[in-house]
């Protein structure tokens, strides 16, 4: 084989390479494109499905914390006996009973969302156990009594947490 006929050769084969190249180039592109397209139907098909569950999670975990927010937990559940040990084990027995109720929430909301949740709750109950340590508390009606007074000097730790959801919900909508 000369270089000529090595050339001619070459010169042939050229626009056959290149056109195989762009065509490759293309067909990668339009692929990629479809790929993405179909990703984008199925994650707005599964956004229907799943907005839905999030907003009803959401709602769940804003009326529980509107439960055992102290002021409508307090009015709610009345003592049930003298003592205030009683009592104390009552109210934190019923907000554990409510977060264990609403447990399965956790998987629509997000990691953050939840721990305030859990802290609002841990907090509310501590300040029924802090309450219940004071000397001056001898009974329930007496607990029940520093429990609202503490609620007019500081803000519930569920009002915190409410404020958490409704913003997450304003930026999932």
């Amino acid at each position: 084989m000369t270089n000529e006929s090595f050339l001619q050769l070459f010169f042939y084969l050229l626009p056959a390479v290149i056109v195989g190249l762009v065509s490759y180039y293309f067909f990668k592109m339009h692929i990629a494109n479809e790929d993405k397209r179909r990703r984008f139907l199925i994650r707005q098909e599964n956004q229907k499905t799943a907005l839905p569950l999030k907003l009803q999670a959401y709602e769940r975990m804003a009326l529980f914390l509107e439960r055992i927010s102290l002021g409508k937990l307090l009015l709610r559940i009345k003592p049930d006996s003298h003592s205030k040990e009683s009592y104390e084990s009552l109210l934190t027995q019923t907000i554990d009973m409510e977060f264990e109720h609403n447990l399965a929430q956790q998987i629509y909301l997000s990691g953050e969302c939840w721990n305030v949740i859990k802290t609002a709750k841990n907090a509310t109950i501590g300040m029924i156990r802090k309450a219940g340590k004071k000397e001056e508390v001898e009974s329930a009606e007496k607990l029940r009594e520093i429990l609202l007074t503490n609620l007019m000097d500081q803000a519930a730790p569920t009002d915190a947490a409410l404020d958490f959801i409704k913003k997450e919900v304003r930026n999932t909508i």
